[in-house]
C-alpha cells in the first residue's frame, strides 16, 4: 500500500532549516505538504499496523512485499491448459456513512471484497488477487488499520492474496472522518469452464443461497426510511430485529462472502451459472445469467427476508416491486444446476455453513425472472 507523506522542514539539500516568521529575516515560512493537511508518516504507520494481517493473505504466488510500485503475482500457467483471467471492480457504497457515524470500521473491508470476489466467481473464476483503494479526508492510521484488518480478513476467507493498494489523503475534499473504498480484483478460469447463460437448459434447478441481511446495496434508501423520514437513531436497539445488538450493528453485518463455497460447489456438481445478487436485486441478476429462450422460476414462499428487510419496507411504506429491485431480500447468491445434482448441490452447501434450498426451475420463456407465491411470515 503506497501513501503520501508530510515533508521535512527543510531545503532537501543541504538541511537548511526553512524561512519562516520566527527567524528574524522578515520572510514568511515556505509552506509544506504537512500544512495542506496530508502527512506520509500517518500514511507509513498504517502501512506497519497492516503488514502482519497483510502478509497472511499472501499464497505462494506472490512475490515480493509491501512497498513496491506493482504487486507481483507468478502465475502457474502449467495448471492450466487454456487460462482465461477474470478482472472485477467495486466498492462499498453509502454503507460506508453507519460504518463513519458508528465509528466502526473492521467489517466495511469484508464487504468491499464480498462485492469483487463474488462476481469474479460468479463466471467460475477463481479469486487470485485484490488491489484496495483507500480515499479519506486525513490518515488516521488506527482507523485506516481497522479497514485494512478488514480487507485482509475478507480475502483470506475468499482465499486470495491481498496484493497491495493506495491510501489517499484528500483534505479540503473530504472531512477527516470521510472515507471511500473501491477495490479490482483478478482471478483465473479455464476457458472451457467459464459459467454462462450458455451453459444452462430447461429443467435446470436453481438454488438460492441465504444472504447474512442488506449486504452492500440500497443503503441510501435504507439511510432515507430508517435514519430519515423514520428518525431512528443508529444507538436504538429494534425489537422488530429480534436481536441484540443495535440497529447500527445490524446495518454493518458484513456482506457474505460466497467464493470459495462456490469453487467447491464447481469443483462437485454439474453447475452451469451463478448469479450473485446485488445492486437490481434478484430479477435484475438473476436475469443475467438467462438464456433469451428461458425464464427462471422463483418461489418467494419457500424462504423468509431477514426481519431488516420488513423494518425497511414498513418504515418507508415501500411497494414489493421496489423492494425487490433494490435489495437481496435474503438471497445473496443463486446457483443453476444440472437436476440430477441439485440435492447433492444443497447437501454440500449446508456442510459447508450456507443455507441452501430449491426456488424453482428454469422453463422455456423470454429471458425473465418469474417471481411467483409470497413470502413466509412469522
Amino acid at each position: 500500500m503506497t501513501h503520501v507523506a508530510e515533508r521535512p522542514a527543510t531545503d532537501g539539500a543541504g538541511g537548511r532549516q526553512l524561512w519562516n516568521a520566527e527567524n528574524g529575516n522578515g520572510r514568511k515560512r515556505q509552506a509544506t505538504y504537512a500544512d495542506a493537511g496530508v502527512s506520509i508518516h500517518a500514511g507509513d504507520q498504517a502501512v506497519e499496523l497492516l503488514k502482519a494481517k497483510v502478509q497472511r493473505t499472501h499464497r505462494p504466488e506472490v512475490l515480493g512485499g509491501l512497498g513496491g510500485f506493482s504487486g507481483l503475482f507468478k502465475l502457474d500457467v502449467t495448471k492450466y491448459k487454456k487460462p482465461v483471467l477474470a478482472s472485477s471492480t467495486d466498492g462499498v457504497g453509502t454503507k460506508l456513512v453507519i460504518a463513519q457515524a458508528m465509528d466502526i470500521h473492521d467489517t466495511v473491508g469484508i464487504d468491499l471484497v464480498a462485492m469483487v470476489v463474488d462476481d469474479l466467481v460468479a463466471c467460475g473464476a477463481e479469486p487470485l488477487f485484490l488491489l484496495d483503494y483507500i480515499a479519506c479526508g486525513e490518515v488516521v492510521p488506527d482507523r485506516v488499520a481497522e479497514i485494512g484488518a478488514g480487507i485482509a480478513d475478507g480475502c483470506r476467507t475468499a482465499g486470495c492474496a491481498l496484493l497491495g493498494g493506495e491510501t489517499a489523503e484528500h483534505p479540503g475534499v473530504m472531512k477527516s472522518h470521510e472515507y471511500d473504498l473501491s477495490a479490482n480484483g483478478v482471478g483465473v478460469v479455464e476457458e472451457d469452464e467459464i459459467l454462462s447463460r450458455e451453459r444452462v437448459q430447461l429443467g435446470d434447478v436453481v438454488i438460492a443461497m441465504r444472504s447474512s441481511g442488506l449486504h452492500s446495496n440500497g443503503y441510501s434508501l435504507v439511510r432515507h426510511v430508517l435514519m430519515g423520514q423514520g428518525r431512528l437513531r443508529l444507538s436504538s436497539v429494534i425489537e422488530d430485529l429480534g436481536v441484540n445488538h443495535t440497529l447500527g450493528e445490524e446495518l454493518l453485518t458484513p456482506t457474505k462472502i460466497y467464493a470459495q463455497d462456490c469453487l467447491t460447489l464447481i469443483a462437485e456438481c454439474e453447475v452451469h451459472a451463478l448469479a450473485h445478487v446485488t445492486g437490481g436485486g434478484i430479477p435484475g441478476n438473476l436475469n443475467r445469467v438467462l438464456p433469451d429462450t428461458m425464464d427462471a422460476i422463483v418461489d418467494r414462499s419457500t424462504w423468509r427476508p431477514q426481519p431488516i428487510f420488513d423494518l425497511v419496507q414498513s418504515r418507508g411504506r415501500i411497494e414489493a416491486p421496489e423492494m425487490e429491485s433494490t435489495f437481496n431480500m435474503g438471497v445473496g447468491m443463486f446457483a443453476v444446476v444440472a437436476p440430477n445434482d441439485a440435492d447433492r448441490a444443497m447437501a454440500l452447501l449446508t456442510a459447508r455453513g450456507v443455507e441452501a434450498w430449491s426456488v424453482g426451475e428454469v422453463v422455456e420463456g423470454e429471458g425473465n425472472v418469474r417471481m411467483l407465491g409470497s413470502h413466509t411470515r412469522g
